[in-house]
Formats: structure tokens, C-alpha cells, sequence
């Protein structure tokens, strides 16, 4: 099949969970013998096509036509912002639409649902239950043909390293838990915090001597870059659908601490440690706690890799790359 997803920013420049979702799920399909491009919306400072895993990559900077990439498609993918004129080009040209839905804001839904969608895939089963509401809430919208679950894929050997021992957040803007991790840094000067500069969201980096800052990471340098220097995992946002940063560090066995969101429950299962991220002191002491009590941070550390061996995504993209070749057949 030739397949032509139409994205606004893509790896390695553009390193949001949602982007790195939907690379895992173009790669599998690379690996099933199909041809697959992304045309991006958005400039970048790329100026030529590149190769990212067997995906060709289309900046917008190359002034080549994504609507004549989309007219010789077999099927379309697209996500978020490009969901309308994806889906507008793809109905024009008579070629099936995948949207992928990354989070359960009503006009994710509501572009999901405008009727040319034939196969919706949701990043948990809580999105799933969301649609559902969705439909029951607007009834005259039209349901996808076909709907899936794919949880953002995360291969554990590919993120699987020795813990560090630093205290990490992973994109400092304010709905990441920016405000809570600058708190936690000035009132634990002992500690020592690592803040990754984030893809979007205006960030809160400390100045402060016990916290490093990194730039923007890509996803294939968040083992060695971020993860083998961490030892504790800070997830305080305020809104998460999954948690895909808490599913890597899961695969070295990082204990997680997240404020608990309806996805970061679901992604994290029972080896998260959920404290509220108003919660100051709640996650001063959940810190302090497994930095000195070695057998506390064993314990959640074992669990933590048994979940990330139960979220294995074998079998998830399997029936994805299922799904795609139906639509094309």
C-alpha cells in the first residue's frame, strides 16, 4: 500500500507523545513491506525530505504538493489540527481517512466524527469510553466505520537502561507540572532535578544549582540522554490522556509519581504512585522516601516493570497495521 499521513510536525524536530504515537504506528506498517510518507503543515528548518525509520518525511519547506500525494494514496492517516483538511482532500480524491485521537477534547471528537473517518483509533480504553459518551451526547454525529484501541506503542528495549539519580520532568510547561517541579527543586536544594525542555508549551526552567536543563530531547536519545540519569520520574500534569514519558521510564524500572488523570491511571496501572499535583509536600515526602528507603524504591521499581512487560505492543499494532490494509483492500 502507499499511505500518506498528513501531520503537522513529525520526529526528530517535533518530539510530542502524539507525534512519537503515530511514528510507532507508520513504522509498523514499513515493517509489514508498505510504503509510507508524512506531509507536513507546519515549516520547520528542514529544507529536503528525510528517512526516519523507513518513513519519508515531506517538509512543508520543500514545496512539494500533498494533495497529489494524497490523490495516489491508498489510505490516509492524520491527527489533531489536520484532521479537516485531510479529511476534506481525502474525500475529494475518494481514498479512506484513519484519524488518530490523542486526547478527549470535544473537538477532537467532534473532527473525528464529521463523517469522513473510516477508521478511528484511540490511544486507551478511557478515550474509547469518552466516544462513547460523545455519540450518546450528539447523536447526529457519524461514527467512524471502524474503531480501534491502540495504546501509544512503547518497545521496552529500545528505553530499557540502568537508572540515573536524578528527579525528572519531561516538558516543563505549566500543564506538564512546570509551577510544581520549580517548587519541589527550591524546597529540596539537596536533590538534585533534571527539567527536559518540552516540543510546545511555554516552558519553567529553574535557575537553580540543583537543577539541570536540558534541550529538546529526540526520542531515539531519551534512553541514553534522559532516562540513564534518572532515578525518580515526575508525571504532575494536569491533563493526560495516556502517558507515554511514564511507559518508557517504566522499562528500567523508574518509579513514576503522577498526579492522577484518568489515563495516567489507566497507562500506569498499579505501579504508579499518584499523588495530586497541589500536593506539595505530598510529593516532597513520595520523593524523599525512595531516595533513602532502598526497599520502597525496589518495590515500586519491580512494579514498574511488570507493567511496562504487560503494555508490550506486539499484539495492538498488529491489528492496526490489520485495520489499514482492510481499508485499502
Amino acid at each position: 500500500m502507499q499511505i500518506v499521513a498528513r501531520l503537522h510536525g513529525y520526529p526528530p524536530r517535533h518530539n510530542a507523545g502524539a507525534e512519537w504515537m503515530v511514528h510507532s504506528m507508520l513504522r509498523a506498517l514499513v515493517e509489514r513491506g508498505h510504503d509510507v510518507s508524512v506531509w507536513l503543515s507546519r515549516y520547520t528548518d528542514d529544507r529536503e525530505a528525510y528517512d526516519l525509520d523507513g518513513v519519508q518525511v515531506v517538509p512543508l519547506e520543500t514545496r512539494l504538493d500533498a494533495a497529489s500525494a494524497i490523490r495516489k494514496a491508498d489510505v490516509v492517516v492524520s491527527h489533531l489540527e489536520n484532521v479537516p483538511s485531510a479529511g476534506a482532500m481525502a474525500r475529494g480524491y475518494g481514498r479512506p481517512l484513519a484519524v488518530v485521537c490523542h486526547n478527549t477534547h470535544l473537538p477532537s471528537f467532534r473532527q473525528m466524527a464529521s463523517g469522513d473517518t473510516a477508521l478511528a483509533v484511540y490511544n486507551s480504553q478511557w478515550m474509547r469510553r469518552e466516544a462513547e459518551l460523545f455519540f450518546a451526547e450528539y447523536p447526529r454525529s457519524v461514527r467512524p466505520r471502524q474503531e480501534l484501541v491502540v495504546r501509544p506503542p512503547v518497545f521496552a528495549e529500545e528505553y530499557r537502561t540502568k537508572p540515573g539519580d536524578r528527579v525528572t520532568l519531561v516538558n516543563c510547561n505549566l500543564e506538564k507540572g512546570g509551577a510544581l517541579f520549580e517548587r519541589l527543586a527550591r524546597r529540596m536544594p539537596d536533590v538534585q532535578f533534571l527539567a527536559v525542555r518540552g516540543a510546545y508549551g511555554e516552558q519553567i526552567l529553574p535557575d537553580l544549582p540543583n537543577v539541570e536543563v536540558l534541550d529538546h530531547v529526540s526520542g531515539h536519545e531519551m534512553r541514553e540522554s534522559v532516562y540513564s540519569r534518572t532515578k525518580i520520574l515526575l508525571m504532575p500534569s494536569s491533563y493526560e490522556s495516556w502517558g507515554r514519558a511514564g511507559v518508557e521510564a517504566m522499562a528500567s524500572g523508574i518509579p513514576v509519581i503522577a498526579h492522577p488523570t484518568p489515563g495516567l491511571c489507566e497507562a500506569l496501572g498499579e505501579a504508579g504512585v499518584f499523588v495530586d499535583l497541589h500536593d506539595v509536600a505530598g510529593y516532597e515526602s513520595v520523593i524523599r522516601k525512595l531516595l533513602t528507603t532502598r526497599a520502597e524504591y525496589q518495590l515500586v521499581s519491580k512494579r514498574a516493570k511488570a507493567r511496562s512487560a504487560e503494555l508490550d505492543p506486539a499484539n495492538e499494532l498488529s491489528a492496526w497495521c490489520d485495520a489499514m490494509e482492510a481499508l485499502a483492500s
